[in-house]
């Protein structure tokens, strides 16, 4: 019998409230949450690493960060300006670097074991989003379903 596809979520919390991105979370039965910021703070109240690691624990998810996914600070003004074949340029490079492969190897390995993941960054949209490049190399690389989710807005 053919082993099952592994399946990866994406989310954005842009527009949410902690309490709405868990209960998402929930509903999908994720057990892991990668959070591929590269600067994993929030001016939103909940979203900064800590906190958000506390409020997912509390509720049986584990939190993971992989910094080295993330989009470096020019990328983000790109996207920040709407200018998205920047961003696109900026984050390709990005992925080249050793300490990206690294964690993209990280990444890959847990989807692979059958672990219920997902990725998480700001916009909700994932086409305005690296998390949607991230998710599509996974998707390469293991065969993995990727399943966007949102949480309901505030």
């Amino acid at each position: 019998m053919a082993k099952a596809k592994p399946i990866l979520f994406t989310i954005g919390y842009e527009g949410a409230t902690p309490d709405a991105l868990i209960g998402e979370l929930k509903r999908a039965k994720v057990k892991l949450l990668v959070d591929t910021r590269a600067v994993a703070n929030s001016r939103k109240p909940g979203f900064s690493k800590r906190q958000l690691a506390a409020a997912l624990d509390e509720s049986g998810i584990a939190y993971l960060h992989l910094q080295k996914l993330g989009t470096p600070a020019e990328g983000r003004a790109a996207a920040r300006a709407g200018d998205l074949k920047t961003l696109w340029k900026i984050y390709e490079k990005q992925l080249k670097t050793p300490e990206a492969k690294e964690a993209m190897e990280e990444l890959l390995a847990i989807v692979q074991s059958g672990k219920r993941v997902c990725l998480l960054c700001f916009e909700r949209d994932v086409a305005h989003c690296h998390r949607q490049r991230i998710a599509e190399i996974v998707h390469d690389r293991t065969g993995a379903v990727v399943n966007n989710i949102a949480p309901p807005l505030f």
